[in-house]
């Protein structure tokens, strides 16, 4: 990717395009803050932008309103100018930033029906990343690749500015280059503007792939589970807590795989895994990882101190520290107990994220064997036999992405392999946090584990399953994670 967000993938339309001058129109305002009026005609000549932020959307019209007083520093787009290069399919857009660096974003529109951003994942420049304030900014489409058989004389250039704490639903950082000082990061609208699509290859391995999640609203949601669930811990442990989450977040679209904890950590721990047959390993989850290797000190399986919840500090030898250290961003770490379980819900509040209420026996389910690995559908032989360690993909572990995902697009929140989470676990006092933002107990002796595994029956593979484990444990090939960003 290397700053460019590309795509063997392309959308088809009824219009065709040839080499044509494309039109840069104004008249769709979209904004929060001092807008500008944006004028268009039919024909070539240069135009003012059409201005987004996250913060809202005004009604489709003519005439462009103030609002949002507030926000006097929010990311404004103006002077949006498009072009197409003599006898070329190539698009050119430059465009002006102010009032603050943004996530910018592009769409294009042909009679004021936007085309699909599966249509728009060839374009490079400043586009799908963080761009600093300033005058004509540049973004290239390569029209011919995304469109080829399409043709319009009535096109519009949506330019988006996203406020970095309000962002795109999609982010993604390229680890393809893995010695390089810094990885770059990518943002998308949508699943669809992922270049090539979410479930290609190489956001196993290369790429690692997050999907923005809202705060809860309202009366928030419920962790744990009731007592009529078939399977749950009889002890307090997974009593029901009511619980708020008041800040956004990004978690991984998968868990994070073999190969992309080597492309970060190749120089310390390079293939973590009990799974041997290398034919295999590149897209199956991390799974002989730590939670002390995770964010702590890799080197010696050993702690930090201070740690969480105490600081969100992390080792410079650890998963999240060479994370953090090449994309610039503080925020990334493992979910806490909260943001997974919401995470893994999206929503529902029954036994499976497909909305299943309760599963059929504790130990086998067809809606659990569609949704995860678990012992019953290929972890074990048998259900109850032990894999070899030279095993393909039909046991033990599986390939991320093999089932189907939640309603938030994210996939194995069912089994496969437990999860880190960065929530201590007080076995004395098992009980869930609940409340705002809930960080855990200050205990190191033992971290939470969720998903379930490969390894286990049906009734630990609930959404509200809550399993732990001392946090230097990473030898029975069942204990993987995923990434969050929390924002701030």
């Amino acid at each position: 990717m290397h700053g460019s967000c590309t795509s063997p993938a392309c959308a088809k339309s009824q219009d065709f395009l040839r080499n044509q001058v494309w039109l840069c129109r104004a008249d769709i305002p979209h904004s929060c803050g001092v807008l500008k009026e944006g004028r268009g005609d039919d024909f070539l000549t240069t135009h003012e932008g059409v201005t987004m932020t996250r913060t809202a959307m005004l009604a489709t019209g003519a005439a462009l309103l103030t609002a949002c007083a507030a926000f006097a520093t929010a990311p404004v787009v103006s002077n949006v100018r498009m072009t197409q290069r003599t006898n070329s399919r190539m698009v050119d857009i430059l465009y002006d930033l102010d009032g603050e660096a943004a996530i910018v974003t592009l769409g294009i529109e042909t009679n004021g029906v936007p085309i699909p951003d599966s249509a728009v994942t060839h374009i490079y420049g400043d586009v799908c990343r963080v761009v600093q304030t300033g005058a004509n900014r540049s973004i290239v489409w390569n029209a011919g690749a995304d469109w080829p058989e399409n043709q319009t004389t009535q096109a519009t250039a949506r330019v988006t500015a996203w406020s970095t704490n309000a962002p795109p639903q999609y982010m993604v950082i390229d680890l393809e280059n893995k010695s390089a000082s810094s990885y770059p990061v990518f943002y998308y609208p949508s699943e669809a503007a992922i270049p090539g699509g979410i479930t290609n290859r190489i956001y196993k391995t290369y790429r690692l792939a997050m999907r923005y999640i809202p705060p809860t609203s309202g009366a928030g949601f419920y962790m744990g589970s009731p007592i009529e669930e078939l399977g749950r811990n009889t002890s307090a442990r997974e009593n029901q807590k009511q619980t708020y989450l008041t800040k956004g977040y990004y978690i991984g679209v998968y868990e994070v795989t073999q190969q992309q904890w080597y492309q970060v950590m190749y120089e310390v721990q390079a293939w973590p895994s009990k799974w041997s047959n290398v034919d295999y390993r590149a897209t199956r989850p991390a799974e002989q990882v730590s939670y002390y290797r995770v964010r702590e000190n890799a080197l010696s399986n050993t702690p930090i101190t201070p740690h969480w919840p105490a600081t969100n500090s992390v080792g410079e030898f650890s998963f999240m520290g060479k994370l953090r250290a090449k994309t610039g961003i503080e925020g990334l770490d493992l979910p806490t107990e909260a943001q997974w379980e919401y995470a893994c819900r999206a929503g529902t509040t029954g036994a499976l994220h497909d909305g299943t209420v309760n599963i059929a026996s504790e130990t086998v389910d067809a809606s659990l064997a569609q949704l995860g690995r678990y012992a019953y559908n290929g972890g074990r032989p048998n259900g109850t036999g032990t894999p070899v360690v030279s095993c393909a993909t039909n046991e033990a572990t599986a390939e991320v992405g093999s089932y189907i995902p939640n309603a938030w697009g994210l996939y194995d929140m069912h089994g496969n392999v437990f999860e880190w989470c960065l929530d201590g676990f007080d076995t004395t006092n098992p009980q869930l946090p609940g409340g705002t933002d809930p960080v855990g107990v200050p205990v190191d002796t033992a971290r939470i584990r969720r998903s379930g595994s490969w390894a286990h029956p049906a009734k630990d593979n609930r959404s509200a399953l809550r399993s732990y484990g001392g946090p230097h444990y990473e030898t029975e090939g069942d204990t993987g994670f995923r990434l969050t960003r929390t924002l701030q």
